[in-house]
């Protein structure tokens, strides 16, 4: 039975093994950690001593805080990596379960193990990859098997609760993930028990945020992000905003205006004015980005359709700057640590430094740097495949049976939330994009898979009978 498993899946074996050696090339050329602007030493910062951010949710703080005993950033970048490949292998699970050959689970499975851009975000000190991860297990819980019980729908919300307070961008999939349940019709109790495992964390959190700012919430930048993302179209001819909002009218022809997300770290931005992430700044940025969507709400829609565009497009477009995508590509340059207060009486590289106990540069060493650097300039996911896999899971869910259409709709719907919800709110980024792969190649192998497993556990055809529950089809 063992060798039968081993022969079965020797392909997957080999590329997760190729992948990870690629990940060691990565830890070798780039010793330490990766450090990305300002976020980076945010979330350092907040781990350092736990606190609630205002400026995002400091969920990846607290996991910084948990790894802090061992004082190296080489250590978060290694449980990243190991992320990364766990992201891979449950995706393949997933798809194998599923019937797919696996053949096609490895190819699908590829991008996770293989893209430049996705090893080098799981070397950063940045949210992305335990986000990623969190979400992976959640929904390869609920795909797992026909029926959902009650204790494993509470594990997939408790993991969805948890990725939300990583990005806040995860919201939205709480929804998804309810509303999934609801077409599968998989019944009260685990319906309840995901709703149930969601709150618990979104709830502690916000009741802590609460203690140490006054306010229910799970930060203080929603408005302001949003503001930045209307100064992209906002005519305030058209919008016409009361004289306690004006002041936040953008300036210049539209056509001629910053990127929408540099509007918020642009020292002369109106926002400025007040406290940034304070309480009143994000009412007031609040409203009048409210009241500019509803101005011009073709004017938002074509914007949001035209950044979510750069998701697709065959190279990497400059945007929001080019310095910033730079910073998502490995340099064969040594890189220092920022010198700004990042918190009263501490710069960030005294953040960093504090975290490692000692020197916390990103120490680049040849020829491993160097591999890397030649390897992201060739493999990589361009953004036509990216567009393909959504388009297979999207046919997936439009011509398949009933049952395998409800299927492939929670991955498919998860990916196109990751894409656009970030224009919606805030602004375009290539690492957003990244957070969506392995939903877009979940609902594409479910697209072509297929049979189910059984309730028992043994595979079996799927049936075609589109007017029963799943439950029901798995009794009979």
């Amino acid at each position: 039975m063992i060798r039968s498993a081993v022969r079965g899946n020797l392909l997957f074996g080999l590329a997760l093994l190729a992948a990870a050696l690629v990940r060691l090339c990565a830890s070798l050329g780039y010793q330490g950690a990766i450090w990305f602007s300002g976020d980076s030493y945010t979330y350092v910062s907040g781990a350092l001593q736990l606190w609630p951010s205002r400026s995002r949710s400091s969920g990846y703080s607290v996991f910084l805080w948990l790894l802090r005993p061992f004082h190296s950033t080489a250590l978060v970048a290694a449980v990243q990596h190991l992320l990364g490949l766990l992201c891979a292998v449950l995706v393949y699970a997933v798809l194998r379960r599923r019937r797919l050959p696996a053949w096609g689970a490895t190819l699908l499975a590829a991008p996770l193990l293989f893209d430049a851009y996705q090893i080098q975000l799981e070397h950063m000190i940045m949210a992305e990859a335990l986000f990623t991860a969190l979400l992976v297990a959640a929904v390869a819980i609920l795909l797992w098997r026909p029926v959902l019980t009650a204790p494993w729908a509470a594990a997939a919300g408790l993991l969805l609760g948890c990725a939300a307070l990583l990005r806040t961008v995860g919201l939205p999939l709480l929804a998804v993930a309810v509303a999934w349940l609801l077409l599968r019709r998989a019944g009260w109790r685990p319906l309840g028990a995901v709703v149930l495992a969601m709150v618990i964390p979104l709830g502690a959190y916000a009741t802590w945020y609460r203690a140490e700012h006054g306010a229910f919430a799970l930060n203080a930048a929603d408005g302001t992000f949003l503001w930045a993302r209307t100064t992209t179209f906002a005519d305030c001819s058209r919008v016409r905003p009361p004289a306690e909002e004006a002041w936040l009218c953008p300036a210049g022809p539209v056509g001629r205006r910053m990127a929408a997300s540099r509007y918020v770290w642009w020292p002369d931005a109106p926002v400025r004015r007040l406290p940034m992430f304070g309480d009143e700044a994000n009412a007031v940025t609040r409203r009048f980005a409210l009241r500019a969507i509803r101005a011009q709400p073709l004017d938002y829609a074509a914007t949001v359709l035209r950044d979510t565009a750069k998701a697709f497009a065959p190279s990497r477009v400059p945007y929001p700057s080019r310095r910033l995508v730079a910073a998502y590509e490995f340099s064969a340059t040594p890189t220092r640590l920022e010198t700004f207060e990042v918190k009263e009486g501490m710069t960030a590289a005294e953040a960093a430094r504090a975290y490692e106990d000692g020197p916390a540069a990103t120490r680049v060493a040849q020829p491993f740097a160097g591999a890397m650097v030649a390897y992201q300039r060739w493999v990589h996911v361009p953004g036509p495949v990216t567009g393909a896999l959504l388009a297979a899971g999207l046919a997936g869910v439009v011509i398949q049976a009933r049952r395998r259409r409800v299927l492939a709709l929670l991955p498919w719907a998860g990916a196109a939330a990751l894409i656009v919800v970030p224009p919606m709110t805030a602004d375009f980024d290539h690492r957003y994009v990244l957070a969506a792969l392995p939903f877009a190649a979940l609902a594409a192998g479910l697209a072509f898979a297929r049979s189910a497993p059984a309730a028992g556990g043994a595979e079996r055809p799927a049936p075609e009978s589109p007017g029963l529950p799943e439950e029901a089809l798995t009794r009979r």
